[in-house]
């Protein structure tokens, strides 16, 4: 079984009864054993769930406290032989304070306690009546240990850590703890913490925590959920962690409160999972958490090591952090069921977007093709007009930007090159595309240039090779740079980023322009793009027509057209669906995934309902290994690509985002999805 960079956490709501001890444990209990079944890591349990707590005073009576000792006991206990990490909450009494703490148990073991540093003082509640902050225990670190040194003298040294015995165990006690579980790093902070100007899980991160676990009890109130899961998204994508939540829900006292059992488990700032709120029996929501996807994203920002307001580096301010290693990693099986959502299509807007993304993107190219006109003082372009995806895409784009400078569209070149394998269907949307956006359409075939070329050369014309092709789009090109020459225009390019990755591009051909606007554009994004505006053009002439191209086969009509007159070279045939191609892509280049978890998780995706097509195990390696060969051998193209603006979180630019050799080996690589 294969980890995968995985970690399988559960955020539990149990029902509770206000200081009932007691039936408090045997909920807890019964959810440790469904975690078990689960192959559950890590579970966690709201805020002073053995107790519950709205308590109020009875905080005070030490029969309380002691009970809760002997249920951390039991549950302690409980644990023995099993490989779930428990996280609940009690009161705990240390010193002359009682403080507010999570508990770390692990097989029979109390590995450590943390206490609550922000605690509540308005009037919904009002935790400094009973309890203590964390900040009380610097006294405590204070102590003396006895200690016998080499020369015989007994000294006592300074005891930095704050050791306490609780429920027949001795264990460390404070908030800079961080626990390891094989490669995965975490640390805890309590309800109210979060909601500090500076949480305690920012320290814990920057000192290594990639994953943080909150035990709540925060009331319901209207809208609060909402800015709740803002607060958790916002915090968990600036330090790039996973943030797992459990609030107490129902069975604490409703006297002035309500408790709904919010549980929100939060990656990067994207939501994994969300429990449904007021529930009368208890629930437990179940992830898995990407941390090897975390490690990655913190190892390309490599940002969470900055300079404070005070100059310092914020490393140099955090205190002295404790690793303590809990257990190896849990022996989750991962491939027998996956607890996380796998988007087929990540390069596009997710179904609960907030805002018009399309407007966005389509923004981001249009502003930034009318700097670089503005920059060279030109009112016009060229672009060669195929009727396929891209270079539909981009005269939109320049139709829009024409449009917003109010600048007639004349200057807008629009040319449509016929060749040996152009359809009918694309020729005509070509043609009447261009006359709908009113701009300045020219035709110009390319077939009688390209056989005295081909004769030139000495190649037979009749044999339609890589040569016969690389011709026609060579001298497409040729024609778009002399014309944008002729009218002191600049030439748009057309072609995608998808295109880019997979070297599925002339080289000199249409693989060169002098500003192209879909560069990062992968090609499920262009798609996308199209069918926005194909809903949202006033025209319904133009919206007909972009309806049809996004139904035509994705082809470069390089060669003749099959005996029926229709398109005989189809791309997706050759090289295989983009959609593979651009789930392959995100999950290389922006999370740094092996070949072997990119399969494991393009399995999940191209099965689940949102995929609109299904692939077989073999369809899906197969795609792969073309995806691998054609990305690292490719990359020449690369080297010199035209200035592009970034559009998404992947662009392939060598003067930015992607520098790498010419000459790299894709051999380990292969090799890895020869052994799958």
């Amino acid at each position: 079984m294969k980890d995968y960079g995985l970690l399988r956490v559960a955020a539990v709501v149990p029902k509770l009864k206000v200081a009932d001890v007691e039936y408090n444990t045997q909920q807890i209990l019964t959810y440790i054993d469904r975690a078990e079944d689960e192959d559950v890591s890590v579970l966690l349990f709201p805020e002073l769930s053995v107790s519950a707590y709205s308590c109020g005073d009875l905080f005070q009576d030490s029969f309380l406290i002691k009970k809760s000792e002997e249920a951390v006991k039991q549950i302690k206990e409980y644990t023995r032989a099993k490989s779930v990490v428990v996280i609940v909450g009690a009161p705990v009494e240390y010193g002359d304070r009682l403080f507010n703490c999570a508990i770390v148990i692990h097989n029979d073991v109390i590995k450590a306690i943390v206490p609550k540093t922000y605690l509540p003082n308005y009037s919904e509640f009002y935790e400094k009546r009973w309890f203590a902050s964390a900040s009380e225990l610097i006294p405590y670190a204070n102590q003396y240990s006895y200690s016998v040194h080499e020369d015989g003298k007994n000294l006592y040294t300074k005891n930095t850590r704050n050791i306490i015995d609780y429920a027949s165990c001795r264990c460390n006690i404070g908030t800079n703890q961080i626990f390891k579980i094989g490669d995965c790093r975490f640390a805890i902070e309590i309800c109210e913490d979060l909601w500090s100007v500076i949480p305690p899980s920012s320290y814990h991160t920057i000192a290594g925590a990639e994953v943080i676990f909150n035990l709540s009890a925060s009331n319901e109130l209207l809208m609060k959920q909402q800015y709740r899961k803002e607060l958790i998204a916002s915090h968990s994508a600036r330090t790039m962690s996973a943030y797992v939540y459990t609030s107490a829900g129902h069975g604490e006292s409703t006297q002035d409160l309500v408790y709904s059992g919010a549980s929100l488990i939060y990656e990067n700032g994207a939501l994994l999972a969300e429990n449904k709120r007021f529930e009368l029996d208890g629930s437990i929501l179940i992830s898995d958490i990407d941390v090897a996807k975390l490690k990655h994203l913190r190892r390309q920002k490599n940002n969470l090591n900055t300079i404070s307001p005070n100059g310092h580096l914020s490393k140099d301010i955090v205190m002295p952090y404790s690793i303590l290693e809990i257990a190896k990693k849990h022996n989750t099986d991962f491939d027998k069921k996956l607890y996380r959502y796998v988007d087929p299509y990540p390069f596009l807007p997710s179904k609960d977007k907030r805002y018009n993304i399309e407007e966005e993107l389509i923004a981001i190219q249009r502003n930034a093709l009318i700097k670089r006109l503005e920059h060279i003082n030109s009112r016009k372009l060229v672009v060669g007009i195929s009727g396929g995806l891209d270079s539909t895409l981009a005269i939109l784009i320049a139709v829009l930007a024409f449009d917003k400078l109010k600048w007639d569209r004349s200057g807008i070149i629009a040319v449509t090159m016929p060749g040996f394998g152009t359809s009918g269907r694309t020729y005509n949307n070509a043609l009447n595309f261009m006359k709908e956006l009113k701009v300045d359409m020219r035709e110009i075939s390319i077939v009688d240039a390209v056989k005295l070329h081909l004769n030139d050369i000495g190649h037979d014309a009749s044999l339609a090779d890589i040569t016969y092709e690389n011709a026609q789009a060579r001298e497409r090109t040729q024609i778009l740079m002399d014309l944008a020459n002729k009218e002191s225009a600049i030439v748009l390019g057309t072609g995608d980023l998808s295109e880019m990755a997979l070297g599925w591009a002339t080289y000199n051909g249409d693989h060169m322009s002098m500003y192209a606007v879909n560069a990062s554009v992968p090609k499920t994004l262009v798609r996308y793009l199209i069918s926005y505006l194909a809903e949202q053009w006033d025209n319904k002439n133009i919206s007909m027509i972009l309806k049809d191209i996004l139904d035509t086969p994705v082809s470069p009509e390089l060669v003749p057209l099959n005996s029926d007159g229709e398109i005989s070279q189809k791309t997706e045939d050759i090289i295989g669906p983009y959609e593979l191609h651009d789930f392959f892509l995100y999950n290389c280049l922006k999370l740094g995934f092996a070949p072997a978890k990119i399969y494991f998780y393009a399995k999940q995706a191209f099965s689940s309902p949102m995929a609109t097509r299904h692939y077989s195990e073999e369809e899906i390696k197969s795609v792969m290994r073309k995806f691998y060969w054609r990305f690292f051998t490719q990359q020449f193209k690369r080297s010199c690509m035209p200035d592009a603006p970034k559009v998404g979180s992947i662009a392939l630019s060598p003067r930015g985002d992607w520098r790498m050799p010419s000459d790299a080996s894709v051999n380990i690589w292969i090799k890895e999805l020869e052994q799958l």
